[in-house]
């Protein structure tokens, strides 16, 4: 495990590499949920959104559909509408607590929709089953709706009536429409577990019987929406062939390199930088500062929604404890952001050179990134 150097700006840059060739970096994953963190991102950023929970049985197999969606920000397994405070895996799968594994769903309503929500929920799940769902059984695997406000009512009310409706199922749609409870944010290991356990994952979504069953009765029109963006498209393997050892350890193992030994870290030419394996833009010089670090610095994103953010922590707890940054499409580590920074955000993004690649401004166009030449051409930067 790391002591966090870049939650310090060292003056020094000899007392940062001795110090970080002490301490090798070693993240674990986890979902962001920082509070005060957290919220100050979601202000600062500019990001809209909305939340909505979804009880469908394995929690696993619920967050894969919901977190691939554009417009969905974040996704975090969990247990809601039980009658105990701070519940555990343990103690909701005993059946006594009340609780239901569930998904809590942050997303923009100004690209994706709660209707579209519902029509995803509902062609990942089965709402005949009173018991639980699929190969899973027990109270805690039974399917609900938590809405939050009475417009949220009204439209789960509305999808389900529409979808009883449609004759696809033979016996009545018995999942629950409740008013959101308290809303627990399950154990680490629960989180993103279609990306750190794949063959868990899968082994899970066939051997339930999931898998077979949402194909039988949906088929083609199982997948509501596909992410839009043109860099969801890519061929993710053959990028990252092309990178070199350092690269693909620092996207792919959330390694950092070394502070004052790498790219970008005192980089001040103007442009944007963008994800080196997918090309997603990412954040822009007019937002670089030197942060005393050794590393490249930004106040804020130059597109919120390419970025995702996840804790991190380590054996020292509080003093590593980070908040990570991510690329939303090709998931390579970035970075991490802290609330030290300078006006006007007070956030400083602290990235690896190593996770970018840098487009001069005059280059911007030729490349194919034609809309962020502007800003810089009125400050006559280009």
């Amino acid at each position: 495990m790391k002591l966090n150097l870049k939650r310090y700006a060292l003056p020094v840059g000899l007392a940062a590499v001795i110090l970080y060739a002490a301490y090798a970096p070693s993240h674990e994953r986890g979902t962001a949920e920082a509070s005060g963190l957290r919220t100050q991102l979601d202000q600062i950023t500019g990001t809209n959104f909305k939340t909505a929970i979804f009880a469908g049985g394995c929690f696993w197999s619920e967050e894969e559909p919901f977190e691939r969606l554009d417009g969905v920000l974040s996704v975090v397994t969990g247990y809601t509408g039980g009658h105990t405070a701070d519940p555990t895996y343990a103690k909701v799968s005993s059946g006594r607590t009340g609780h239901l594994e569930a998904v809590q769903v942050r997303y923009d309503p100004n690209r994706i929709t709660y209707d579209e929500l519902l029509q995803v929920f509902w062609r990942n799940t089965d709402p005949t089953d009173a018991e639980g769902q699929f190969g899973d059984r027990g109270t805690e695997y039974r399917s609900a709706i938590f809405y939050g406000s009475d417009e949220q009512r009204a439209s789960a009310e509305a999808s389900k009536a529409a979808l009883a409706a449609q004759g696809k199922f033979a016996k009545p749609l018995v999942t629950g429409i409740l008013p959101a409870a308290t809303f627990y944010k399950a154990e680490d290991q629960h989180q993103d577990f279609y990306k750190t356990n794949p063959a868990g994952f899968q082994s899970n979504l066939i051997g339930s019987g999931r898998d077979a069953y949402l194909n039988r009765v949906w088929g083609e029109d199982r997948i509501v929406k596909k992410l839009e963006s043109k860099y969801a498209d890519i061929d993710k393997a053959a990028r990252l062939k092309s990178l070199t050892a350092l690269q693909y350890d620092v996207t792919q193992h959330n390694r950092d390199e070394q502070p004052f030994h790498n790219e970008y870290w005192d980089n001040k030419k103007a442009g944007i930088y963008v994800d080196i394996v997918s090309g997603e833009p990412l954040f822009s010089s007019k937002d670089q500062f030197d942060a005393g670090t050794g590393w490249a610095s930004f106040t804020r994103p130059l597109e919120p929604s390419n970025i995702v953010y996840r804790e991190a922590g380590g054996m020292f707890a509080s003093a590593s404890s980070t908040t990570q940054v991510r690329s939303r499409y090709a998931d390579s580590f970035l970075g991490d952001v802290y609330n030290d920074g300078p006006e006007p955000t007070g956030l400083r993004f602290c990235t690896n050179s190593a996770s970018l690649r840098f487009i001069p401004a005059d280059q911007l166009e030729r490349q194919g990134y034609g809309e962020y030449a502007k800003s810089f051409q009125e400050d006559g930067q280009s």
